[in-house]
């Protein structure tokens, strides 16, 4: 076993597994008693699954990346991941090949980008920015679509609703505004008669609406008459995130107190909650496999968890800066996290 010991270090370096313990591993064992580097090999990649980094772009960007968002289009099958960072782009990368190949600079905006999201059929994504402007683009060609001004202090994140019709965005004022995506008009506000709204969220069955406030409080709201049915007040900080299960039922919502909680969305309970980092929890998402999740964190980690007994699966620790966004692709085999470092990074995340 210490000849084992004697190489564990660097292989872990080699298989760019650099979290891993000798505990995290079933060392095999042949019949005459030694131990042999190719059955090790073997029972380190079956056991730690090979979470590993599959592409990282160092620069993306020039400055912070506070979003990022991850679709597949139904127009031409390409994999989209598109980024928004603090200098004023928006970036529409291609996945393809294990690897993230820049497809379109998105220009247009005068300050920071606070928020991306893509439309279901994977064709057309907004982005939000400091300077109250929604801005849509096609992202087959690059070409901005719409330009909607929001208004000053109306705007921050947004979400698109599962149809794509309309665009949720939180606001300074406490307020939720609907943008219409093809009138390009505010068709709607939903008052919280809370606070600053930084988060937004539709559950995927398009029924419920979940928006958190800077002073920790989540508001659910029912879309098909636009009431408020529950108030969520298990977090003391801001909520800077929020996920719904793909099967609707429960809700995520992350806080800088460190915490994740999930609600059941029928009763609205508490149904469990999770101290998941030492520092903010910037980020949280559900995997498709509704079985798994992962979080982000202002302490420079992306993790990723089981959601029957709530155990991290592995933590990656590749930014130097906190992660502000995580997203997984529709296969939930890719994970890609965007960080004040600069740095996007898409990581092999073998769940399913």
């Amino acid at each position: 076993l210490n000849r084992v010991k004697q190489f564990f270090v660097p292989l872990c370096s080699l298989l760019h597994l650099p979290n891993l313990t000798l505990t995290d591993v079933l060392v095999a064992r042949s019949r005459t008693g030694t131990y042999h580097l190719e059955e090790f090999t073997s029972a380190v990649c079956r056991d730690n699954k090979m979470y590993s980094v599959s592409a990282k772009k160092q620069a993306a960007h020039n400055d912070s990346i506070w979003s990022v968002a991850w679709q597949r289009s139904t127009r031409d099958n390409c994999e989209y991941v598109v980024t928004g960072s603090v200098d004023d782009r928006v970036k529409c990368w291609q996945w393809k090949a294990n690897d993230l190949a820049l497809r379109h600079t998105c220009e247009g905006h005068q300050l920071g980008v606070v928020s991306v999201d893509i439309n279901h059929s994977g064709t057309v994504c907004a982005s939000s920015s400091l300077d109250c402007f929604v801005r849509l683009w096609d992202l087959e060609s690059g070409k901005q679509i719409k330009a909607i001004n929001a208004g000053p202090a109306e705007l921050w994140t947004l979400a698109f609703s599962p149809d794509g019709r309309f665009l949720a965005s939180g606001s300074h004022t406490g307020k939720i505004n609907l943008f219409g995506v093809e009138s390009g008009q505010r068709e709607t506000s939903i008052d919280t008669r809370g606070k600053f709204i930084m988060s937004v969220a539709y559950s995927p069955d398009a029924r419920l609406l979940a928006s958190g406030a800077v002073d920790g409080q989540v508001y659910l709201f029912d879309m098909g008459t636009g009431r408020l049915l529950h108030t969520l007040t298990g977090h003391s900080m801001p909520v800077r995130s929020l996920a719904f299960s793909p099967d609707s039922k429960m809700l995520a919502t992350a806080s800088d107190d460190g915490y994740v909680k999930f609600y059941d969305v029928q009763n609205a309970t508490l149904s469990s909650s999770l101290s998941v980092h030492s520092s903010w929890v910037l980020g949280v998402q559900f995997a498709p496999d509704n079985m798994h999740f992962a979080t982000c964190s202002s302490d420079k980690t992306v993790k990723v968890w089981d959601m029957s007994n709530k155990q991290c699966l592995h933590t990656f620790r590749e930014h130097s800066e906190q992660v502000w966004s995580i997203a997984f692709n529709d296969t939930g085999d890719k994970l890609v996290s965007v960080s004040d470092d600069g740095s996007a990074i898409v990581y092999n995340c073998p769940i399913v």
